[in-house]
Parts: C-alpha cells; structure tokens; sequence
C-alpha cells in the first residue's frame, strides 16, 4: 500500500505540470491553442513506444478499422472538447485556480450517470456539494473585483472540459468493451483525436504563425510528464490494489494532490499570487470533497 500510495502522489505531482506549463507559455506570449495541439501530437508517438513491445498496439488499430465513427467521435469529445477548452481557460487565470475548478469534473461524471443507464448515486453527488461549495468560495474574491466577466468565459471553458472529459472517456469504456488496457484505450483515442487536433492547428498557424521553440519544448514536457509519465504512475499505482475497494479509493484520491502541487508550482516558478484565505477554504473544500468522494465510492 504504502509503495502505491507513493506512485499516486508522485502522479499527481507530474499532472500537475500540465496546469503550470500551460501558464507558462501563456505568460511568455505563445498562442494557446498551440499548447493544446502540440501536447497531443507529442503524445501519440510517446504512447505508441510504449505499446510496441508485443505489437500491442495492432489490436487498437483494428479496432479501430472495425469502428472508425465510435473512435473518432468520443475520442474527439474525451480529448479534443476536453483539453482544448482547459488550455484556454489557462490564459485567464493562474495555474492553481485552474487546476481547483477543474476538479468539478468528479460533479460532472456522477451528474453524467444516468445517461448510461444508471441511477445518480446521491450519496456521493452529497458528498460533491463540497466540491461545488469550494469552488464557489473561490470566487468571491474575483466578484469582489471591479471586472467581475473576466471569470466568466473560464469557469465556462472549465465546465465544458469537465463534462467532455468523463462523458468521451465513458463512451469508449463501452465501445472498448473491456477488450483493451487503459494505456491500449489511450493512445487508440489520442491517434483519433489527431484530425481535430490537426484542424486547430490550422487555425492556430492562421492566427499565431508556427509555435515557437520554447513553447513547442514546454509542450513536450507537458506530453511526457502529464501524458505519459503522470499517466503510467497512476495506472500502476491503481493495478496495485484493484483488488481491495477501499485502498483503491484512496489511490485515487491522491488526484487531489494537483491542486497542491499546482499552487506551490505556480507561485514558486511562475510567481503567480497567493491566492487569499478564502480562496485557500475553498481549496480545502475541494480535496476534502474529492478524498470523501473516493472513499465513498468504496
């Protein structure tokens, strides 16, 4: 237990990363959409060396060939309507701030439930109002500011990459059929996003020129560190104790951790501002919710 446990912080230290860097290169003047585009097309040959030991990634392809419209479609939505408006909202607020609303994916997946034939499980949608309760203190001070829109269009951004994210990964859990591993599924749906990422790449060279170097190199880590590296740690932190509910659940609590991480990054390498006390309650509030959620779910 205590070597997963290790792995899942550890994880979440690296996803953290996906959150500072994207602030990182917003700071610096590179186009976001570039930032989206590029961490995408890094990770498909990053994943793609991962599977080719055994040729495991030949069943995906065929898959694939069996099923393009299902493939491409969720992948699109789990990935492409996922992270293109998460690195948007990056432009308008600090790397920790971001990493905080997006935890309102949890809310977003229980409230998806009874799309796939399920009852809303009420307990744990409870247990979320602490989520939504931190969030919403976060914003008080940002209300209290003169410009009171500027939080707007990222709290909306956030909100569509936190329903796109569960409902596209969902979608292909079904479509998949059980038939492949989580590291099969994810690189199957990054190589059928790769049309949508190609689109915004199009229109990001319209409207920005190509990346520059530094911006391409900060996509890259994000690719490895979040991509892959993150990716790897978390999965075999969970098949470590797949088979013990409750210890399962607190592996996946450990998610939590971005929000720390993201905040100690963020103001250590990017000098982001602390954010005020009630902005930290209402972090408190959100890893609070998120560790009650997964032991719930036990």
């Amino acid at each position: 237990m205590k070597k997963s446990l290790f792995l899942g912080i550890l994880g979440s230290f690296f996803f953290a990363f996906t959150f500072v860097l994207n602030r990182s290169m917003n700071l610096a003047g590179g186009y976001w959409m570039w930032g989206a585009v590029l961490r995408y097309l890094f990770t498909l040959p990053l994943m793609f060396l991962l599977l080719i030991k055994g040729e495991k990634f030949k069943p995906v392809l065929s898959d694939i060939k069996a099923n393009p419209g299902a493939w491409l479609l969720w992948s699109t939505v789990g990935f492409g309507l996922f992270y293109a408006p998460l690195t948007m909202a990056s432009t308008f607020a600090e790397s920790w701030f971001t990493a905080s609303v997006w935890q309102f994916t949890i809310v977003a997946g229980i409230l998806l439930t009874p799309v796939f034939g399920k009852k809303i499980p009420v307990k744990n949608l409870l247990l979320s109002c602490l989520i939504l309760a931190g969030i919403f203190v976060m914003q008080i001070p940002e209300i209290a500011k003169s410009h009171q829109t500027s939080i707007v269009l990222p709290l909306l951004m956030i909100m569509i990459a936190a329903f796109s994210y569960p409902l596209g990964n969902r979608k292909m859990m079904q479509v998949c059929a059980d038939q492949f591993t989580a590291i099969q599924r994810v690189f199957g749906m990054t190589l059928c996003s790769i049309p949508f990422w190609l689109l915004c790449g199009v229109f990001a060279y319209s409207k920005a020129g190509l990346p520059s170097g530094g911006q391409t190199l900060q996509s890259f880590l994000v690719a490895l560190f979040s991509g892959v590296i993150a990716t790897v740690l978390f999965f075999g932190a969970t098949d470590m104790v797949k088979d013990n509910a409750r210890q399962l659940a607190v592996i996946e609590a450990t998610q939590s951790g971005e929000v720390i991480f993201t905040l100690l990054l963020g103001v250590l390498v990017l000098h982001d501002n602390m954010p005020p006390v009630t902005s930290f309650i209402g972090i408190i509030l959100i890893v609070t919710g998120m560790i009650l959620n997964s032991l719930a779910s036990s």
